[in-house]
Order: structure tokens, then C-alpha cells, then sequence
């Protein structure tokens, strides 16, 4: 039976401020990933989704970004490698922490917004990233694009990565993913489409661009993220097409 990983970034609200639908959509996912501190989240947030997430038994892993609160992660930066690590070892300390509490283990790391993307492409802060992992989950896995630097500096140290589909993002005739000033209608025309597109990957290796054509694609774990509109209705399609279809949702042993 096929199988996949659903995950979706949570804990990224911040204070007396409420953002995302981690209640409605943890229901769906297999894996969240959690925001530490930096673009979102707090200590009272980080432990409240850490308990959320092991009440709903999914995996977590640590959302680590740019100190950019104001920006919400999604600026890129240009910062020393050695300070990134830092960063990026402070961010999974607190996380790490918090799991500990609770009698869990870290599964994952997944860079946050203009990380995720900048280290796609810069083998610097995909070093600065994985280095911090190895000193502190080194059994843990991180999930990123194919083929990219954050994978073959993973692959050099170590780490296994995990190949991600970005459900809710429309991709490029090239494969890029349009993470920033998206459309949900690039990504489909409906919730149920969007859940169609899923399928489509996982059966045949490949999804429609929006700017035409066909884009090889493959994938052990898809994301919605949960502050798109609509988040919680998109993963019940996914989950409602997936199960439908005999392919199995599963965290990523």
C-alpha cells in the first residue's frame, strides 16, 4: 500500500495573538512542525503544541527560522554561518526541551519560510542548519526539496532527508515552488482539487504547473500549512482522497 506523511507548521501564534488552525487541522496530519521562538511561537505556545500534538499522536518537529517577528520569518537575511547555527541551536534547545517534558523525542527539522528557502540554494546555511542537528538530534530527520543544497548537505552529514510537496503552493514550469506572494487558486481551483493534485503526485510522480505543462515531483511528505485559508477543510480532502484511494498516512519512520 502507498503511503505518505502528511505535516502542516503550527504553533506559530505568538502572545494574545491566535494564528493558524492547528486545532481543526492536527486531526489530518501525521507530523506538525512547530515554531521555537524566532518568527512565531512562544514558551506557553510551544508547550501548549507540543501537548496538542501528542494528544493527537503526531510527530513534531522543529520549525526553526530568522529572528524575524515582525516579518514573520519570511524576509531573508544575510547572517555569518557560525551565528545561524546559533540560532538554529537555540531554536531546537527550547523545542527539545519542551518535548522532554512531555516525554517525547524530536522526529524532524524543517527551516521556516526565507530559511527554508535561502538554504535551498546556499550551501552555508544548509551546513549551519544540519551541523546544529547533529549536535542535538542526529537521529532526526529533516524535510526539504530534492535535489537541493539542504539535501546533499544532509546526505553529506548524515541526516536523512525527507523529500517535501508543498500541497497548498503552486510550482513553476521549471519545479520551483511559488512559496511567496502566492495564489491558492495556483495550487487549484478548489479544496478538492487541491486534494486531487495530491493524489496525482503520489500515483504518478508529477502535478500540472500553473504556468502549464507537467512537473516531475516526488514526495514522502506533504504539507499544508496551517494558516492558509482554509487549512483544516483542505486536509480533511486530502485525508477523505487518500484514504479513498488505499494510500496509507503515516509518520516517516
Amino acid at each position: 500500500m502507498p503511503r505518505i506523511d502528511l505535516n502542516s507548521d503550527m504553533g506559530e501564534s505568538f502572545g494574545l495573538y491566535n494564528y493558524g488552525e492547528d486545532e481543526a487541522a492536527i486531526k489530518f496530519v501525521s507530523s506538525a512542525n512547530l515554531a521555537c521562538g524566532f518568527h512565531a511561537g512562544d514558551p506557553v505556545v510551544i508547550a501548549t503544541s507540543v501537548e496538542l500534538a501528542k494528544s493527537h499522536n503526531v510527530a513534531v518537529g522543529a520549525h526553526v527560522g530568522f529572528p524575524d517577528l515582525m516579518g514573520f520569518g519570511r524576509r531573508p537575511m544575510t547572517i555569518k554561518p557560525s551565528d545561524l547555527n546559533s540560532y538554529v541551536t537555540y531554536q531546537m534547545g527550547a523545542l527539545i526541551g519542551f518535548l522532554k517534558t512531555a516525554d517525547l523525542t524530536l522526529h524532524h527539522i524543517k527551516p521556516h519560510g526565507a530559511l527554508y528557502m535561502m538554504a535551498l540554494e546556499d550551501e552555508n546555511y544548509a551546513e549551519a542548519i544540519l551541523d546544529a542537528t547533529m549536535a542535538l538530534a542526529p537521529d532526526s530527520m529533516i524535510y526539504t526539496i530534492r535535489d537541493s543544497a539542504t539535501w546533499h548537505v544532509a546526505l553529506k552529514k548524515g541526516i536523512r532527508p525527507i523529500p517535501e510537496f508543498f500541497a497548498d503552493r503552486g510550482y513553476h514550469a521549471d519545479g520551483r515552488v511559488k512559496m511567496f506572494d502566492w495564489s491558492l487558486a495556483e495550487a487549484g481551483d478548489s479544496h478538492k482539487a487541491i486534494a486531487e493534485r495530491v493524489v496525482q503526485m503520489i500515483t504518478t510522480g508529477g502535478i500540472d504547473s500553473f504556468e502549464g505543462g507537467t512537473v516531475s515531483v516526488e514526495a514522502e511528505t506533504v504539507c499544508v500549512h496551517s494558516d492558509t485559508p482554509g487549512a483544516a477543510d483542505i486536509l480533511s480532502e486530502i485525508h477523505k482522497k487518500l484514504t479513498a484511494k488505499n494510500i496509507e498516512i503515516k509518520t516517516i519512520d
